[in-house]
């Protein structure tokens, strides 16, 4: 991906659609519309997936939650909510098998009454997923328990219920998007900025003054159709769009802290089912680390949202409540707060009651396309809705592709792919086998640069398994600008130990350069 380049057909055509916002959202409906064989130009203003969709808590889940909820109240629409996203759970793990896993989650039980409970919930889930399953969910006893997971307290542990669900790397992942969006045709900038809309005689938007928030520059793009997939900025863009837009996002702050692998070893992740304040929060092996979270509380819109002292230690306190070894703050090694984008219901009281679902808005006067809510799990489906929408308004008949479209890197990959890397360029077991998951077969091309330079070879931030090569290969074809995006979005080193961040990152600024 070649970013002057990009900028370079910005005025030289009249683009069928633009689209606003280079997250999940965005980056699906731009490889859905240049699927479709439509021209497309999409902006982000800051890197990719730098908000939002970097920052989950990396699950790919029909929503055990969700199905409570729809037993309880009987409501066909939450039932269709969870057997929607457990059939996109399956289709995201074969879409990006490099970038996707199942993650076996025990959620422990304090008497046999709450054991049958679960264990008759996930009953009903697997049910949901039908021949889409993963494994089926599966009801432990104490001893079993242990063995899974001997750092769980013993103290008024009953039993368990083993089932399972997705774990995606989400930065990764919507860059996958990107790229294959790319690879078909479409144009895709980073540190874009959407400034103002240009409208035709009859008010529909035509055309958006955009800045290279790098350099300064401006640029006009022309399009036949604008979509908005900000996430939890929709309403500064459809404002800006139409003065009288009405408000219709409220925002919700999901937090994070993580740990050393030291406190939750192995690949089995922990639901806590119900917290004094009535949420689920996970414990998850995460990148050789324990992530944490999340939380879920009103907010107001940020574009630098962090955890604050209160969450941290609301977190902590759950770590302590089920592990055995108490964590004080010094154990915490990074922490991160995405803002999720709720549709505003009439009635909601509070955040965890809002629909999590999505909706396309057309406005009536502008034209402007805006998708609001959703999740990571059911992106796909958001993006299909949208560009459904553009063709609508583009007159052409177009059917969605991307159920079976295997993304960037993800082509010929197979899970032994790092024997391969390994034998061929004589690395650790450990390297070769995170350049497989994070690249999957464009791992070869990351590689291939240590012929250029075999100083690239060396480690980036140790212990850590990234080497140097990676961030050459982010500069040169994954459109990384700043020594943020490597960090935080290709690599997520910044996400999960804040102290290396801070160590490598002249190396990653003189490397970048």
């Amino acid at each position: 991906m070649n970013r002057t380049a990009f900028f370079n057909q910005l005025t030289t055509q009249t683009f069928d659609v633009c689209i606003i916002g280079g997250g999940a959202t965005g980056a699906g409906c731009a490889l859905d519309a240049a699927l479709r064989g439509l021209s497309v130009c999409l902006i982000e203003k800051e890197d990719f997936a730098a908000q939002t969709s970097s920052k989950s808590t990396k699950l790919i889940h029909g929503g055990v939650r969700y199905l409570e909820q729809a037993v309880k109240q009987l409501s066909p629409d939450q039932f269709r909510m969870v057997r929607k996203a457990l059939h996109e759970r399956r289709t995201l793990l074969q879409n990006a098998p490099h970038l996707t896993r199942s993650l076996p989650l025990l959620t422990p039980c304090r008497s046999w009454l709450e054991g049958m409970y679960y264990s008759i919930g996930l009953k009903i889930y697997d049910w949901m997923a039908g021949s889409r399953n993963i494994q089926p969910s599966r009801w432990l006893s104490k001893t079993q328990v242990l063995e899974h997971v001997p750092q769980l307290q013993t103290e008024r542990l009953h039993s368990a219920v083993l089932y399972y669900d997705g774990q995606l790397d989400d930065a990764r992942f919507a860059l996958a998007l990107i790229k294959s969006a790319a690879k078909e045709g479409a144009v895709v900038l980073n540190h874009t900025e959407a400034l103002a809309f240009g409208y035709s005689k009859s008010g529909k938007v035509r055309k958006l003054e955009v800045k290279d928030t790098l350099n300064g520059h401006t640029y006009d793009i022309q399009a036949k159709v604008f979509v908005n997939a900000t996430g939890p900025f929709s309403d500064q863009i459809r404002t800006m769009a139409n003065a009288k837009s009405r408000p219709r996002i409220r925002v919700s702050r999901g937090s994070h802290i993580v740990l050393e692998k030291s406190h939750l070893p192995g690949n089995t992740a922990i639901l806590v089912p119900k917290t004094d304040d009535g949420r689920v929060l996970f414990l998850i092996p995460w990148k050789d680390q324990v992530l944490v979270g999340t939380t879920d509380l009103e907010d107001e819109l940020s574009d630098t949202p962090r955890p604050t002292l209160a969450e941290e230690k609301y977190l902590m306190s759950y770590v302590n409540r089920y592990l055995k070894t108490p964590i004080t703050e010094a154990d915490i090694r990074a922490g991160f707060t995405g803002q999720r984008p709720l549709i505003e219901a009439i009635f909601a009281k509070d955040t965890k009651s809002l629909v999590r679902d999505h909706e396309v808005e057309v406005d009536d006067k502008t034209k402007l396309i805006s998708i609001l809510g959703g999740k990571w799990t059911t992106y796909r489906l958001m993006a299909s809705d949208t560009i459904d929408a553009v063709c609508e308004q583009l007159k052409v008949k177009k059917e969605c592709s991307t159920e079976q479209y295997r993304l960037a890197g993800g082509e010929a990959y197979t899970p032994d792919l790092f024997l391969k890397l390994q034998q061929t360029y004589g690395l650790t077991e450990e390297v070769s086998r995170h350049l497989a998951r994070t690249y999957g077969t464009e791992a070869m091309d990351v590689l291939a640069l240590t012929q250029e330079n075999p100083d690239w070879k060396q480690p980036l931030a140790a212990p850590h398994p990234f080497i140097q090569a990676e961030v050459i290969f982010a500069r040169r074809q994954e459109m990384a600008c700043t020594p943020e995006d490597l960090l935080y979005r290709r690599l997520g080193l910044g996400l999960i130990d804040a102290e290396a961040t801070q160590r490598v990152y002249p190396l990653v600024e003189r490397l970048l350069q």
